[in-house]
């Protein structure tokens, strides 16, 4: 597929929250990642506002482990600490798949739609672990990431069958990407089969609910936007273009 990046993405810990224990003290871990964690993932190796990251696949590498640790948070109403049990992933490793398209509900960034440069921007940051922090699912759960083929090397669940893991969290969709300008959150049902979950676009989802309407990040050339020709003179220089 065109403008595709594939690469491991591994750490000690993840935590991939379930909504349904987030609002309380304890949280508990979904046994694998959403597409909304991996989507944050690539977004952290490279992101601009005029392209969208859709996440294909990802393959699970090691076998899904839980560990219970226990943590002192904050808590909300008086800024003192409590004692409370956070479940996460032990050693999670996965490759992942994903290739990015021009955000079309972003016709005011289309004089930074240049697929070769900002592919070739994507793939060098991936070369060098990333932009950002890479962390898996919170921020305590540090990660790195390299580049891959995808389906290389052996996997735990490469000759596992069918596994249904129910309902589930997706994502996001921000204002700056549906037509409403709302802000969605996205259900779905995944299916791993012999360790590979291929997702549904977020457009497929079926189980949608809207937040309610949110205003569009504005985004001004020379500002605080710089298009994708001046990042990558910047980069890799004039003779480079």
């Amino acid at each position: 597929m065109r403008n595709q990046i594939e690469f491991v993405v591994y750490g000690k810990y993840a935590l991939f929250t379930d909504p349904v224990t987030k609002i309380g003290g304890e949280k508990f871990t979904y046994q694998i990642p959403t597409y909304q964690a991996l989507k944050g993932i690539v977004e952290s190796i490279y992101w601009k506002p005029s392209i969208t990251w859709i996440i294909d696949e990802v393959r699970v590498m090691n076998p899904i482990q839980t560990e219970v640790k226990g943590v002192r948070p904050i808590k909300y109403h008086n800024s003192t600490n409590e004692l409370a049990y956070y479940t996460y992933l032990r050693e999670p490793k996965y490759q992942v798949r994903a290739h990015f398209e021009f955000n079309k509900y972003r016709p005011d960034l289309k004089h930074d739609w240049n697929e070769n440069k900002h592919y070739s921007i994507a793939k060098r940051s991936l070369k060098r672990g990333g932009r950002r922090d890479i962390f898996l699912g919170t921020r305590e759960c540090q990660a790195y990431v390299e580049e891959c083929k995808f389906g290389e090397g052996e996997g735990f669940y490469d000759d596992y069958g069918e596994i249904n893991f129910g309902p589930m969290f997706h994502g996001f969709t921000y204002p700056d990407e549906n037509e409403k300008q709302e802000m969605l959150v996205r259900l779905w049902t995944p299916v791993m089969k012999n360790g590979i979950i291929s997702f549904i676009r977020p457009e497929q989802c079926t189980l949608v609910r809207s937040l309610g309407k949110r205003n569009k990040k504005s985004f001004v050339k020379d500002n605080n936007f710089k298009s994708v020709e001046s990042e990558y003179i910047e980069l890799f220089g004039e003779g480079n273009r």
